[in-house]
């Protein structure tokens, strides 16, 4: 069983809580993502639907599962879905999901961003509208932001190391559509 967070990591329990719930709805996404040092880019435009989870939810039990937790130990998620397609081949890029469990500054995943098992991300929040997430795995390392600009608009930005050097950026540009 994991540890309990300690009192300055409750902090965050109300942002995450907010950030979530303010996220959740249907997004168009438009990404560029720059592989360095080429510089070479790919364009992808994404579908993204964030459904907020509550305690004790099907998905949030099934993640503290697979994080080997008691049920109801999260106290709030995320199940975030899309479908994606290479803007300059119109091909279907992915479709897929995951989700995400918050407990005091660490996000618990279901899946990473390139492999099929759980992972941890440590977060904060610079400001009220900023998440700002890190996570690591097999030697690579995921900084990522989510900002929210206003009600219908939103920016991200990742950067991924490998052993100290940033390898690529990504960066979004999202439009609410409901």
């Amino acid at each position: 069983m994991k540890s309990q967070p300690n009192a300055l990591s409750i902090q965050t329990k109300p942002l995450i809580a907010q950030f979530f719930r303010t996220t959740a709805g249907q997004w168009h996404s438009q990404r560029r993502y720059y592989t360095l040092p080429e510089g070479k880019t790919k364009e992808v435009t994404s579908e993204i639907w964030v459904e907020f989870l509550e305690p004790g939810s099907k998905e949030l039990v099934e993640l503290e599962k697979l994080h080997y937790f008691t049920s109801e130990t999260l106290i709030c998620g995320a199940k975030v879905s899309w479908q994606s397609t290479d803007d300059s081949t119109g091909r279907k890029q992915s479709e897929d999901s995951t989700l995400f469990g918050a407990l005091g500054n660490t996000l618990y995943r279901d899946r990473g961003f390139a492999i099929a098992t759980p992972v941890t991300a440590d977060f904060y929040f610079p400001n009220p509208k900023t998440l700002c997430l890190r996570t690591e795995y097999n030697g690579s390392v995921f900084e990522e932001e989510l900002k929210l600009i206003s009600d219908r608009y939103r920016t991200r930005q990742t950067i991924i190391s490998r052993a100290g050097e940033e390898i690529m950026i990504g960066q979004y540009l999202e439009k609410r559509l409901a």
